[in-house]
């Protein structure tokens, strides 16, 4: 049993105990979710789903997506790598804190980028590694039941892959937060902010 499935109900919790960062996400995100079909990949207990209208996920924990369907999204146990759907079948797709956990990053973007329409847009949240964020991640690792796998990246390694995959019209928003976690403010951009949202199209 993975970590995700025997601590599900406790990682879900996290998110109602600190609702600041949990809105400031959903705020950063926000910024680039169109209208329309969307996917989300490493869809975990629905948190990101559910404020975005997504009602389609794949998710390899199974006690993650009971969580996830009861806040009535359909999740398919599936990995990023391998998705159980047709060429082009989404307005949009959302990894959000999912590449960090899985095998193959690059895999998993020339997945979504195939069921994306043409003119289909990519959302991907990341704890980016070069930040003050990242660092405070890249420490806690060893201890944290949840992070001590991830493979963190930066928020420049995500926008060379997109680059690579030939995706087009690259943009980065960032969370910053002041007063150990009391407020925040997202701005245009990534390299000061610890959490990053990036998005770009087919």
């Amino acid at each position: 049993m993975n970590v995700f499935d025997k601590f599900a109900e406790e990682y879900d919790r996290w998110f109602d105990e600190n609702p600041l960062i949990y809105n400031a996400e959903i705020e950063c995100l926000k910024r680039h979710i169109p209208k329309g079909k969307g996917l989300e990949i490493g869809v975990g207990t629905g948190r990101f789903a559910k404020p975005f209208n997504i009602k389609i996920g794949v998710d390899i924990s199974k006690e993650m997506a009971k969580i996830a369907e009861k806040r009535g999204i359909k999740v398919i146990i599936s990995s990023g790598e391998n998705l159980p759907f047709n060429d082009e079948e989404f307005d949009f797709v959302l990894i959000n804190t999912v590449l960090e956990f899985v095998e193959d990053p690059k895999k998993v973007l020339e997945e979504a980028k195939r069921v994306l329409k043409k003119g289909g847009k990519i959302v991907i949240g990341i704890i980016d590694k070069d930040s003050y964020l990242g660092k405070i991640y890249e420490e806690k690792k060893k201890k944290s039941k949840f992070y001590k796998d991830a493979k963190f990246l930066s928020a420049k390694e995500v926008i060379e892959i997109l680059k690579e995959l030939k995706f087009k019209n690259i943009k980065a928003t960032q969370t910053l937060f002041e007063d150990e976690y009391r407020k925040y403010e997202i701005k245009e951009g990534y390299g000061k902010g610890g959490f990053v949202a990036i998005s770009a199209y087919k």
